[in-house]
């Protein structure tokens, strides 16, 4: 309107003869310029409360990017939907779980003498299928695959958000005595396990059976971190519902500076039987480790001491036996990928109470995180007064997604 206006006022300011000639044609082409001015406006005030329209999709040239397309008795949203990779069977895989093979290989060479083996063996192939089963809770298996056939090393499932702050945990499991009975193969710092575990911790694969777990995060001051678990297993794979092994420990950790901290733990276990009047089996242990980790060099150096303590007390129809074992190992990385180790074992039986003593050096070469090499010099003293030399050489791989194991 100011517009028609100020157009009203400049014509009153024309001459006399312009006014005369034709003020109707004038009157008229500044209604039409008003209409005009109105429906711009109207278009400026629409276009300005509505989004702007997203650029329209191409068809891309790569033959594995393929357009949306639902999956049978799935309605999508109306709009262009966004592509993914493999078709519909890749759609198909969020419902599988995660899937990862590592695969451990042992070469030995020297006189085992009291524990023989052969030369070459591919000693494990780990399966691990791991997945979140729902919001409560999550499920992990790890089949092994080893030259005596396929057995389920581990398979348990896991309710982490308990009321109380508790966790829980079902199926079959390593137990959680020591810090190298609760570790994988795969995982050790060395290609075999320490004698002690060997010898008193239920042999090569530890203490490892069906049972339940429950733990929780306990408060502690001076930022110390505190866990607490509890925790029953069939007794060494008994048939008799009475022969339950029963698990505790206590385990702290805390940092001592910005690359250094601390790790304690003490461990307790006590086995039934109905077939000796006083318990079964009863184990106590403690162990420790050190880490040293500087933040500028974190790739480059580190170090890592571990000790483990083990006393045992077996009980038997005739007599009782009493046993004690441990191990003192430490590793240091002095490359990128290279790092070398030494350890140290001496571990009673409980069958005649001979004392095995051993020694290892290590070598150890990572070319990256999925692959690694490792060479072992170990010497071993048996209770039977001979003496074994061996040099075992390990490689090691891995395919796929494998889970975080325990710090």
């Amino acid at each position: 309107m100011r517009v028609v206006a100020a157009m009203i006022g400049i014509l009153f300011l024309l001459p006399g003869h312009i006014r005369g000639q034709d003020v109707s044609e004038l009157l008229a082409r500044m209604k039409s310029m008003e209409a005009r001015i109105q429906t711009l406006e109207a278009e400026v005030r629409a276009l300005r409360g509505k989004p702007e329209a997203p650029a329209p999709l191409t068809a891309s040239t790569d033959p594995q990017v393929r357009s949306a397309e639902p999956l049978p008795g799935v309605q999508l949203a109306p709009g262009p939907q966004l592509p993914y990779y493999g078709g519909q069977a890749a759609a198909a895989k969020i419902f599988n779980p995660d899937l990862s093979v590592i695969g451990t290989f042992l070469g030995a060479a020297g006189n085992p003498r009291v524990r023989p083996g052969p030369s070459f063996q591919m000693r494990e192939t780990e399966v691990a299928l791991q997945a979140i089963v729902d919001p409560y809770a999550r499920a992990d298996f790890f089949l092994s695959f080893g030259h005596q056939g396929v057995e389920l090393e581990e398979g348990y499932l896991t309710f982490p958000a308990l009321p109380g702050g508790f966790q829980a945990k079902a199926g079959k499991m390593r137990a959680a005595f020591g810090r190298v009975n609760t570790m994988h193969l795969d995982t050790l710092p060395w290609t075999d396990r320490p004698l002690v575990t060997q010898n008193l911790l239920g042999g090569e694969e530890g203490i490892s059976d069906a049972g339940l777990a429950v733990s929780r995060i306990l408060p502690a001051p001076g930022g110390v971190f505190l866990e607490g678990a509890g925790q029953f297993y069939r007794l060494f794979g008994s048939e008799r519902r009475s022969d339950v092994l029963a698990v505790g420990r206590l385990r702290g950790f805390r940092d001592v500076s910005e690359s250094t901290n601390v790790d304690l733990g003490f461990s307790f276990g006590h086995g039934s039987s109905p077939e000796v009047p006083s318990p079964a089996l009863r184990l106590y242990g403690m162990d420790a480790t050190v880490r040293w980790k500087p933040l500028r060099r974190a790739i480059y150096r580190s170090f890592i001491g571990r000790t483990e303590l083990v006393w045992a007390r077996a009980a038997q129809p005739e007599e009782t036996a009493r046993a004690f074992g441990y191990y003192v190992s430490g590793e240091y990385q002095f490359g990128r990928r290279w790092s070398a180790g030494a350890r140290f074992d001496r571990s009673e039986r409980y069958e005649r109470l001979l004392r095995d003593t051993g020694g290892s050096l290590l070598l150890t070469y990572r070319p990256s995180e999925f692959s690694q090499l490792r060479g072992q010099l170990r010497r071993t003293r048996y209770g039977e007064r001979v003496t074994a030399n061996e040099l075992l050489f390990q490689l090691q791989f891995s395919l796929g997604v494998h889970g975080a194991h325990p710090f």
